[in-house]
């Protein structure tokens, strides 16, 4: 019988590859913390956050930020623009493909139109969420938003800020880019009674333990018109905890409850796209009140430290406010600790075998005859200790005896 190797430089290669994938890091990146290091972006960076923009960058995989100085976010605010318009105009300035600084200067026949965040939201009409990119004469790049068709440059290209190379480029436009459209004075969103919401579908257990914390019931007000995605556990599981949740101080009922809602609006497909660490309403310092967002397939779970809950169902999802049910009551490990692993049982002690044997030679008296009767039988005696050895040396001999003919038989068969 022949056997084939494979190449010693394909198994090096394999090799190769191998280490690669369990050494790289996953991809990543985190808008506020690349935007930290230029304080004269601090304006804009601070309004990615307070619009809930920074986290729907963070969930995409290849995205173009285009920022504007702490001047240009003066003019801009001088306007005292509304939450909701000012994060239609900054959604604007996020545009949903890579363009590095590199990559501006070589656009196939000159130029490019890309979508954006503020044209995903579906809140641009017709092609006024996308925005016109030209490569001008002597050196300049410009951006304009495609609204009727005009390619007129609004700002110009400054200069880079950070790149990671196809996952995000955050460059430096001249000024915020003008939209009629975009800066179209917009409602506040309509203040949803999120308790009702919560009590009218299955999670009015849930929603009275809210209604009977002022300080988390605030919490949760203050949120809904930024930003706010809740999860309700079920009545059912929830009546179940209730003896634990009711033995809590009312501080550390309003942190729980607080805990179970996060400071930004997360569909459904951004939750599946966005599996990692989410901060909550409850995340103070070092009592970090997180959980982590983990997906299989469509099933999507909420996990701690101390148990996993997965999401059941969707009781509203009307962008900024999302809720959610939990089959389980998601448990924070600042308030509760991980159930501990039992501890793995002791070896055995080894049977004091050698004792029979002795035990028996100064045992002077004939050997009972064999009865079927357990009562008979010696109390001396440890239950199946000589049967139990002779069936195990007769079975380690009887292996050892086929161990040997299979490898006999082998090797006969590979000589051939």
């Amino acid at each position: 019988m022949q056997v084939h190797r494979a190449p010693p430089h394909l198994l090096t290669a394999l090799l190769l590859l191998l280490a690669a994938a369990a050494t790289s890091p996953a991809r990543g990146h985190n808008i506020t913390k690349l935007l930290a290091g230029h304080p004269d972006f601090s304006t804009f960076n601070h309004y990615l956050s307070a619009t809930h923009l920074a986290a729907e960058i963070n969930s995409r995989t290849t995205i173009t930020v285009l920022a504007v100085s702490n001047a240009a976010m003066n003019d801009l605010l001088a306007g005292h623009p509304t939450t909701t318009t000012l994060k239609n105009i900054l959604s604007l300035h996020v545009l949903l493909d890579y363009f590095g600084s590199k990559k501006l200067h070589q656009l196939t026949d000159g130029s490019a139109l890309a979508a954006t965040l503020f044209q995903s939201t579906g809140s641009a009409p017709g092609s006024s969420g996308f925005v016109n990119i030209t490569d001008l004469k002597g050196g300049k790049v410009g951006f304009a938003p495609e609204e009727g068709g005009s390619s007129d440059a609004g700002a110009y290209f400054v200069k880079s800020l950070e790149e990671l190379a196809y996952n995000i480029s955050v460059i430096e436009i001249s000024k915020v880019l003008p939209s009629a459209i975009a800066a179209a004075p917009a409602p506040e969103p309509s203040q949803v009674n999120v308790t009702d919401v919560m009590a009218a579908h299955g999670c009015k257990e849930f929603a009275d333990a809210l209604l009977n914390s002022s300080d988390a019931l605030k919490t949760y007000e203050d949120n809904v018109v930024g930003g706010l995605t809740a999860f309700c556990p079920l009545d059912d599981p929830f009546k179940a905890f209730r003896p634990k949740f009711n033995n809590l101080s009312a501080a550390d009922r309003a942190s729980f409850l607080e805990f179970f809602a996060t400071p930004v609006y997360m569909s459904m497909s951004m939750l599946r796209s966005n599996n990692g660490l989410m901060n909550t309403l409850a995340t103070d310092g070092s009592r970090k009140f997180d959980f982590t967002v983990q997906n299989d397939g469509q099933d999507v779970t909420l996990k701690t430290k101390v148990n996993t809950a997965k999401i059941t169902g969707t009781l509203l999802d009307e962008q900024p406010l999302v809720i959610y049910t939990l089959d389980k009551v998601l448990l924070p490990q600042e308030l509760f600790k991980a159930a501990v692993s039992p501890a793995p049982a002791p070896a055995p002690t080894p049977e004091k075998a050698a004792e029979s044997p002795k035990a028996a030679a100064k045992h002077k008296s004939p050997p009972a005859p064999p009865t079927s009767a357990a009562s008979d039988a010696p109390a001396d005696s440890p239950d199946g200790t000589v049967a139990d050895q002779k069936s195990n040396a007769n079975a380690r001999i009887c292996c050892g005896r086929f161990g040997f003919m299979a490898l006999s038989l082998l090797l006969v068969v590979l000589a051939l």
